[in-house]
């Protein structure tokens, strides 16, 4: 049985702000779509007082293209990514973590940042996120401000977000033109089920030489992360086959994944490896195919 607490409905944003910023106790949480608050609060591990529905906040809800960025509003849904055909084409590797997000019922529901705002290193969207170079806009009373995703987690599901504050939007730039970006999540099952371990991949090219590249690791370490060093092999030259297999076993040295019941700490070493490997090297033929 759920412990008791008050539902309140701000009508907008700054309705939503006003009611966190009252929070003195730290008991008052604030609830999108719910697909991880409602299974904390059966399980016992949150006990609220009140829980600020935003659901009703329609000014949190939204993609936009324009201006050079991807703009998306906090309370987009899963489902809304899949149903934008310009982003699929421009974000391809968030498209596939959209794709692979649990079932239907919940992709109607749940939201982009009530996925990074969980924080799990499993968290399907967190990937493709970072490899894109998302930014955050948190707000609250007092004002706004803008947070490189790469920096928002501190740990284990620990973020910067301060207590009077909400993401109100995740952006990032259109990748240029010649630029490839994909996900691969690798679980037990195809739907449904928690990430074993996740990459994500985003290569721009100047000429024939990679210019800039993010690689981003999902369920390897208490958070996702980017794998700098593999990154920096990789930039300012011409990819090979060679220099792909050295970027992703310096993946691998980056990762610190757990042993648990969805796989081993060496089994999910050696997906970094293969997944980093196969997507650096697609990314390498879609530019020779762009090529020719």
């Amino acid at each position: 049985m759920l412990a008791e607490f008050e539902i309140l409905s701000p009508a907008n944003l700054d309705e939503a702000l006003e009611l966190v910023a009252s929070d003195a106790t730290g008991n008052v949480r604030p609830l999108s779509g719910g697909t991880n608050l409602v299974v904390d609060l059966r399980a016992g591990g949150e006990a609220p007082t009140s829980l600020v529905s935003l659901c009703g906040v329609a000014e949190l809800r939204y993609i936009k293209i324009d201006d050079g960025r991807v703009s998306l509003g906090a309370g987009t849904t899963v489902s809304d990514v899949l149903k934008h055909r310009d982003l699929c084409t421009l974000a391809p590797a968030l498209a596939e973590a959209a794709t692979v997000f649990a079932g239907m019922m919940v992709r109607n529901t749940a939201t982009l940042a009530g996925n990074l705002c969980c924080g799990s290193p499993a968290a399907d969207l967190m990937p493709p996120l970072l490899a894109l170079g998302a930014e955050l806009q948190l707000a609250s009373k007092a004002g706004q401000r803008v947070l490189p995703l790469d920096e928002f987690y501190l740990g284990f599901k620990n973020n910067q977000l301060q207590r009077d504050e909400l993401i109100t939007e995740i952006s990032f730039p259109i990748p240029p033109k010649g630029a490839t970006n994909a996900f691969y999540k690798l679980a037990r099952r195809k739907g449904d089920a928690i990430t074993v371990a996740g990459v994500a991949v985003a290569v721009e090219f100047d000429g024939g030489i990679c210019s800039a590249v993010r690689i981003a690791l999902g369920a390897v370490a208490p958070t996702v992360l980017r794998a700098r060093e593999a990154e920096n092999i990789l930039i300012g030259k011409a990819l090979s086959s060679e220099l792909i297999a050295e970027a992703a076993a310096q993946a691998i040295e980056e990762s610190s994944p757990i042993d648990d019941l969805r796989a081993s700490a060496d089994y999910r070493r050696h997906c970094v490896g293969v997944l980093t490997k196969r997507l650096l090297t697609n990314a390498l033929e879609l530019k020779s195919q762009g090529n020719q």
